[in-house]
């Protein structure tokens, strides 16, 4: 960390950054936030002259998968400089200290910054008697006091946000909002959360003061207020009903939509096929994998079984399967991939679809208009 006297400017320049890759970042931002291009300037300012709120990140039923996340954040330079412009007290897996120190100085920061700072949760709260004990106070106890005096909390990821696979163990895990009932609770819903999300969260708080429009969940809107189905790359191959059928067939290789292989795409809103993962080098769908809807509510249990197909999609009835909407749509498929980068490879895919199907046997050529033979006249 640097010291907590030296501005964001002095960092930077120490770091080797440019002016140019830190407009570049909050010009990243300002997209990921879905706010106008104009509003690059307005976050390089607020950051440029913020006052370090204090951070307390704590951790309890989890995998630690989204710290691993955070510290893997784009823009690596950046970000975690906008990370360190956070003054971070406690964050057990990356800071020096342990055991009584280090419980005590998380206590610390919260009788002095009482009502002032951020607060991030990791993990399922166990609500089981006997579970999960630090510094011989349970987890229980611990997030109460973080959550109930913080200015704002973070849930990262699906155990925080809702209680996650932990709901359903021994340790009754609950999610932050359900065992701290009125808290001022963000939910960064996934397994593991996105860290440009988070980031772009942080960032939204340390430009206006507040945290981003929230939905019903209380996930932001930016991250989470479409479907992954309808900024999906392979949306084009569903419009034309073009499927993978099993892994690794040539649908598979050609990248068509992966419905029938139990992505719930259409049911699950997230922005991962934007931000991407690892600096926006790809996402599980452009792997070959379907979506399991993990920024969901209770995705392990409302998501699963992850292989098996959606039974309805929305925007279609509910007698209209995806298996014939390919052929209610073929006629319009060039419209409808105008706005897909994938365009002419679906238009491709339904021609050599259309000429492996059996050619047609020609009706009877219906009878000349005027007077016909009778069995008199033959």
């Amino acid at each position: 960390m640097f010291p907590s006297n030296q501005t964001l400017p002095e960092r930077l320049e120490e770091r080797g950054v440019s002016r140019r890759a830190f407009l570049n970042f909050c010009g990243v931002m300002a997209t990921t936030l879905a706010l106008p291009a104009s509003y690059r300037t307005t976050i390089a300012d607020a950051l440029m002259n913020v006052r370090r709120p204090v951070l307390i990140w704590r951790q309890f039923q989890d995998c630690a998968g989204n710290s691993e996340s955070i510290l893997r954040s784009p823009h690596p330079d950046v970000a975690q400089l906008v990370l360190e412009t956070l003054d971070w007290n406690y964050h057990e897996l990356i800071m020096a200290g342990s055991g009584e120190q280090a419980e005590a100085q998380s206590t610390q920061a919260v009788e002095d910054h009482r009502g002032e700072y951020i607060a991030v949760i990791e993990g399922a709260i166990p609500t089981g008697e006997g579970f999960c004990t630090i510094g011989g106070r349970s987890a229980l106890d611990l997030v109460r006091e973080v959550v109930g005096n913080a200015k704002a909390t973070l849930a990262v990821g699906a155990c925080a946000w809702d209680g996650g696979l932990v709901q359903h163990g021994p340790t009754a895990g609950q999610g932050v909002q359900d065992v701290v009932p009125g808290a001022n609770v963000v939910n960064l819903g996934g397994c593991p959360h996105n860290p440009a999300n988070t980031v772009a969260v942080l960032v939204h708080y340390l430009t206006f003061g507040e945290m981003p429009a929230l939905d019903q969940y209380n996930r932001p809107l930016f991250a989470y207020g479409d479907t992954i189905h309808d900024q999906c790359e392979r949306r084009a191959y569903y419009d034309a009903g073009l499927f993978v059928e099993e892994w690794g067939d040539e649908g598979h290789r050609n990248g068509h939509c992966l419905y029938k292989m139990g992505c719930k795409g259409p049911s699950a809103t997230y922005n991962c096929p934007n931000v991407r993962w690892n600096d926006g080098t790809s996402w599980p769908v452009e792997a070959g994998h379907g979506c399991i809807a993990c920024a969901s509510h209770d995705f392990w249990s409302n998501a699963s079984p992850f292989y098996e197909m959606l039974p309805n999609v929305p925007g279609f009835g509910a007698d209209v399967s995806a298996e014939t909407v390919g052929l209610s749509v073929i006629g319009g498929v060039a419209g409808l991939t105008a706005a897909h980068a994938v365009g002419k490879r679906v238009q491709g895919a339904v021609a050599r679809r259309q000429a492996r199907k059996p050619a047609a046997v020609p009706e009877p050529a219906s009878p000349k208009p005027g007077p016909q033979p009778t069995d008199v006249d033959q």
